[in-house]
């Protein structure tokens, strides 16, 4: 049986830890019910580089091939490109085998609706159902599906965003930006050099074999981008880029060889988005002052969602918004799709840059100073209700904004947002203010309510 400790099943998808929670039996499983969900079809498919993903493939198509699916596997790829599959081939579903940021050990399915978004979280719920019930419909010897290849996803998904950039991408090639970029031996090893070539870029790869073997850890943060920040410093770059393992996250290094906050990715692409692409702009509770600040440039609205993908992509359709995006580096532009896609970031950011003028470090010391502050407390789902009822008593007197666990806001700009994570048994602490300390001390002080809770709750 899986270890319920490792295995994290949800609307989002399922993960695990492979070898452990994470088994043929439980791929193969999954497989199957969603080729049952589906009623057969057409499902595309494709991974990141971890070791694991070929094994994974394998336990996909069998079960897949059972519902009756034809399966078209397009191989090594990042996220975004399979679900441009997905669109392109107006396939009936898809499945990316990635664990994203996760460490090498994990691995993991996001499934994907027939528009090419991930599923929407009543289709997850209906997905899992399927899954639980176990009552899968296999097909019989004349109907099972067959397997064809498509080695051209990457190339065609990397043409839509290109041509999606218009005017700007002779403005960038004019340029002639020289760029770093760290694909931490994932899925954007296979493309990242070709696409910013494309875009005329003197390029430098660092990691870049794809064979899963990362380098450092997969999530694009600042303290992951060390061995990147040399190399801009050593090549002279105006700027570094860093995927992680599916990119479809993004964080950067500027001319000086900083590694910046992965906050700054989602400000850039909004300020630097053309203001003849109408709409507002859709970002997490979580995420950074800075989408405001640079929205406002540009006279734009700013829509705040609970955390998670989906949410964002739903508030989007809904709202005809222009971008959308998390503070974890992830870049959400509909011209190019309706998911996170560092390429979009890539081209949105250069494109930027290239109009504007001037260095990555300008760009950011244009935006108001500040500081955000992101801490964990461990806390388990039985308990996350309790604790955010305390907190909202605690600060009753505050704005406050209750979508996803408690955001409050304070005059002088600053915010804390609690939340339940919704992957992991812990209570996420975020806080922004104009000094470093004084979000330690927004955190800090919500911090110090969540473990008095907790300790009233367990003593």
């Amino acid at each position: 049986m899986p270890t319920i400790r490792t295995l994290k099943t949800g609307v989002a998808g399922v993960r695990g830890v492979v070898g452990d929670s994470l088994t043929p039996q439980l791929l193969i499983g999954f497989a199957q019910a969603f080729g049952t969900y589906l009623g057969g079809g057409v499902v595309v498919l494709g991974r990141d580089t971890r070791p694991s993903g070929e094994m994974a493939r394998n336990a996909l198509v069998g079960g897949l091939m059972a519902t009756g699916c034809h399966v078209i596997d397009v191989g090594i790829a990042p996220v975004p490109t399979i679900q441009h599959a997905v669109r392109r081939h107006a396939a009936d579903g898809g499945i990316a085998i990635t664990a994203s940021h996760n460490p090498q050990e994990w691995n993991a399915l996001k499934f994907i609706h027939r528009d090419g978004i991930l599923l929407r979280p009543y289709q997850g719920q209906e997905l899992l159902s399927v899954y639980y019930q176990g009552n899968f419909k296999l097909a019989t010897a004349e109907a099972l599906g067959q397997v064809e290849e498509d080695r051209g996803a990457i190339e065609a998904h990397l043409e839509d965003v290109l041509r999606e950039l218009g005017d700007d991408f002779d403005l960038i090639t004019e340029r002639r930006p020289t760029v770093v970029v760290d694909c931490c031996n994932g899925a954007g090893a296979l493309a990242s050099e070709t696409f910013l070539y494309a875009l005329g870029c003197e390029v430098i790869t660092i990691n870049d074999t794809p064979d899963g073997l990362f380098a450092h850890s997969p999530e694009p943060i600042p303290e992951n981008l060390g061995q990147l920040a040399e190399a801009v410093r050593e090549h002279e770059a105006d700027l570094g880029f860093a995927q992680d393992a599916d990119a479809d996250r993004l964080c950067l290094v500027n001319e000086l060889g900083e590694a910046i906050s992965e906050e700054y990715t989602i400000a850039f692409a909004c300020d630097a988005l053309p203001d003849d692409q109408p709409g507002p702009i859709v970002a997490n509770l979580s995420t950074s002052r800075m989408v405001d600040e640079a929205a406002a440039r540009h006279g734009r609205r700013v829509i705040r969602t609970a955390v998670g993908e989906i949410n964002i992509v739903a508030a989007m359709l809904r709202e005809q918004a222009a971008l959308g995006g998390e503070g974890i580096g992830g870049v959400i532009w509909p011209r190019a799709g309706y998911g996170k896609d560092s390429f979009a970031g890539m081209a949105l950011i250069l494109a930027g840059l290239a109009r504007r003028g001037g260095t990555i470090s300008d760009w950011q010391h244009s935006f108001r100073p500040g500081a955000i502050v992101k801490e964990k407390i461990d806390c388990s789902a039985s308990l996350a209700q309790p604790v955010l009822l305390a907190l909202r008593a605690a600060y009753a007197d505050e704005q406050t904004d209750e979508t996803e666990g408690l955001r409050v806001t304070w005059p002088d700009g600053s915010w804390l947002h609690v939340r339940p994570s919704n992957t992991e048994p812990i209570m996420r602490i975020l806080a922004e203010a104009d000094e470093r300390s004084a979000a330690e001390a927004r955190a800090a002080e919500a911090a110090a309510i969540v473990r008095q809770e907790l300790s009233r709750l367990q003593p």
